[in-house]
């Protein structure tokens, strides 16, 4: 791997990481924290994937979908901030975006799982990490059935791995309960813990390595 150089973003931008095993409602959070108005907005990092979209995702919105020998080549170029094989394929987050957001003066967004965060965490240790629970495991792996996104065996693979994953909640600066049908108020609270971490931080600014 080739070794980039270190990038640096403006002052108080913050990098958020989202993590909460599938089913807990991050993408339903991050798209009512996308309808909260703010100055100015914060930049979603679109993820790099080698699986295949789901009904409604749309490529360079939802994912950047690529195939494996692509995704490879810009993780052995040095280009992802992190790259993991999660239920059996590849995700990784494009480094350069997230580092062109910061010196933009954008607080980032990162959706990304357990191993993902760690990583970046270690890569740059001013990032903020965010992990989302559901209220209970029941009604996490109820939300997981009613999407029926998955077949049997992929739904039973995130549901162990659902366990693995809230055990590590502890590695996290915060934890946020998503309550069923309280979308706006889980948004509200995590709003406000980066608004906290700005305040608490207004001329610091992060190291993308």
């Amino acid at each position: 791997m080739i070794p980039p150089e270190v990038l640096e973003g403006a002052p108080g931008a913050q990098l958020v990481i989202i993590s909460g095993p599938s089913g807990v409602g991050k993408d339903t959070i991050i798209d009512a924290l996308r309808d909260r108005p703010r100055d100015p907005d914060y930049h979603y990092v679109v993820t790099c994937t080698t699986r295949q979209p789901r009904p409604g995702e749309v490529p360079d919105v939802s994912y950047q979908f690529l195939t494996e020998p692509d995704f490879l080549a810009l993780r052995d170029a040095g280009e992802l901030l992190e790259a993991n094989e999660v239920h059996g394929h590849w995700y990784g987050t494009p480094r350069r975006q997230v580092a062109q957001a910061l010196a933009e003066g954008h607080d980032v967004i990162l959706k990304i799982d357990v191993q993902g965060a760690m990583v970046v965490k270690q890569r740059v240790p001013d990032a903020l990490l965010v992990f989302m629970v559901p209220p209970s495991m029941e009604a996490l792996f109820q939300r997981l059935r009613s999407r029926a996104t998955e077949n049997a065996d992929e739904l039973e693979l995130r549901q162990r791995n659902a366990a693995i994953e809230i055990a590590r909640q502890g590695d996290y600066d915060r934890v946020v309960v998503n309550e069923t049908g309280q979308v706006e108020r889980t948004a509200a609270e995590i709003e406000a813990i980066i608004s906290q971490e700005k305040r608490r931080n207004a001329e610091r600014r992060i190291r993308v390595r």
